[in-house]
């Protein structure tokens, strides 16, 4: 079964098409035959004769969309003028800029703005550096950084390739929490040299956004800032796929009435996202968790042979010490979580699992099992994809940790804090909107960055890792 078409894989045709009653149907005939999904008809210009129109269709892939695109153009009457990629389209010159808060129209401003002025607030900043979270852009800045090395789901793609994803992260700090942040790609994949590098610049960033690095290794880059850093330090990764989760899985434990405790629990993927959901869900409470990864159930049986992550997760999951299978896995299970790849949660694995049971599939662009497959066995399904219920994605997350953090001026963002998030996003969908399709709330709802904002900031000041009463 095929995913259905999304707006990821849009483009806009420029048709020049013969004036002559049910031409257009014609084309959108096409565009129905090969299950593509046709948007916005414009009409450009027009005479007797023809009729140039942009006609917007998305695809489910590249090669959906070339198919769909060359099919059009063999149509009699039908001609193909241009055609635009509306992905790349919105990327062209990149996603963001720099803006000035007040214009420098004249002398005074540029005076006060810059020299001389400006040595005055230099010289406070250097007889007490605190001020720089008062007198700069630290005060509301995040550096998100990233090598490139496990960007989304097409893997160790590089610095430059993952700059679109950095940008994209600045945009939804931006949108979301009003925190200006800004895409560092850094040309190397060492370690202790990311770590140096980020040390060296954090002076002009009130956090540390680490995306898109591979594990193991991102956990102990940011085990290090973390001890060597006095500003957060937060692989979204790990911690906002583990929050969001955590916030899913509690409302959705509330419609089909069964308790975190009780549950049983089944995590594909025991890289960064699958680690840090482990933790949190034990922090909440769940005590039966079985994690995967592509040989099989994670145990003590497999030790040593692990690195020491998933040598952790061994530890602390799998108490029986099982062997097998994701499908042998399966049996018995009430949630399972997929933070892995593509179509590795069969059917008949779904099948074997609990009464009401719910599915978060969660890998992007193509989920460990189709939607459309899960929704015919399963209770809830939840995907990380935008054109199905049950968005499960970080940005319910990381705009309002990094607000409440700032605001409170944390040295670290701890476990608490996380939790605090958790329980704020779960309580952002009111009792009568709770329902098999509504698990977490709108990406587009303002309110939840708030309110995990308030809850991680009241939680940094009872956990004194805030620096700054609340107003």
């Amino acid at each position: 079964m095929n995913p259905a078409p999304s707006v990821s894989y849009s483009f806009t045709l420029r048709l020049r098409i013969r004036n002559k009653p049910g031409m257009l149907a014609r084309v959108l005939g096409v565009i129905a035959a090969r299950r593509g999904d046709p948007g916005a008809v414009d009409l450009v210009r027009g005479d007797r004769n023809f009729k140039t129109r942009d006609l917007t269709v998305s695809a489910r892939d590249e090669a959906h969309a070339e198919q769909i695109h060359r099919a059009i153009g063999e149509l009699r009457g039908v001609e193909v003028l241009h055609v635009s990629d509306r992905v790349f389209l919105m990327h062209l010159g990149g996603k963001i800029r720099v803006q000035n808060r007040f214009p420098l129209a004249t002398r005074d401003t540029l005076s006060m703005a810059y020299t001389p002025g400006v040595a005055r607030v230099c010289l406070a900043i250097a007889e007490d550096k605190g001020k720089a979270d008062v007198f700069t852009i630290k005060r509301n800045s995040v550096a998100v950084v990233s090598d490139g090395s496990s960007v989304l789901g097409l893997g160790n793609i590089g610095p430059e390739a993952a700059m679109p994803v950095m940008e994209g992260k600045a945009m939804l700090f931006k949108e979301f929490a009003d925190i200006d942040a800004w895409p560092l790609c850094l040309k190397t994949q060492d370690a202790e040299e990311i770590v140096r590098a980020v040390r060296w610049m954090a002076t002009g960033f009130g956090g540390i956004n680490l995306e898109d690095i591979s594990a193991p290794r991102c956990f102990q880059i940011e085990e290090e800032l973390r001890k060597s850093l006095d500003i957060p330090v937060f692989h979204d990764d790990q911690h906002g796929t583990a929050i969001v989760v955590l916030a899913a899985t509690l409302n959705a434990l509330k419609v089909v009435r069964k308790r975190l405790r009780d549950v049983k629990i089944l995590i594909a993927g025991a890289g960064a996202a699958g680690v840090a959901t482990v933790r949190i869900l034990r922090s909440a409470g769940a005590r039966h968790i079985l994690c995967c990864d592509r040989k099989g159930l994670v145990g003590r049986h497999r030790l040593p042979d692990l690195d020491f992550s998933k040598a952790w997760l061994a530890r602390h999951t799998n108490p029986d010490n099982l062997r097998g299978s994701i499908e042998e896995a399966a049996r018995g299970a009430d949630l399972f979580i997929g933070v892995s790849g593509p179509g590795i949660f069969p059917v008949r694995a779904l099948k074997r699992m609990a009464k009401d049971p719910v599915v978060f599939a969660l890998a992007n662009p193509v989920p460990e099992i189709l939607p459309e497959e899960a929704g015919r066995y399963a209770r809830i399904v939840a995907t990380g994809r935008s054109d199905y219920p049950n968005q499960i994605n970080n940005v319910l997350a990381f705009p309002g940790v990094f607000r409440g953090a700032l605001d409170a001026r944390a040295r670290e963002i701890n476990d608490a804090m996380n939790l605090a998030a958790a329980h704020a996003i779960a309580g952002c969908v009111a009792p009568e909107e709770l329902g098999e399709e509504c698990v977490v709330p709108s990406l587009f709802n303002k309110q939840v960055a708030h309110r995990v904002a308030y809850a991680v900031e009241t939680a940094a000041r009872a956990t004194r890792v805030a620096r700054k009463s609340r107003a």
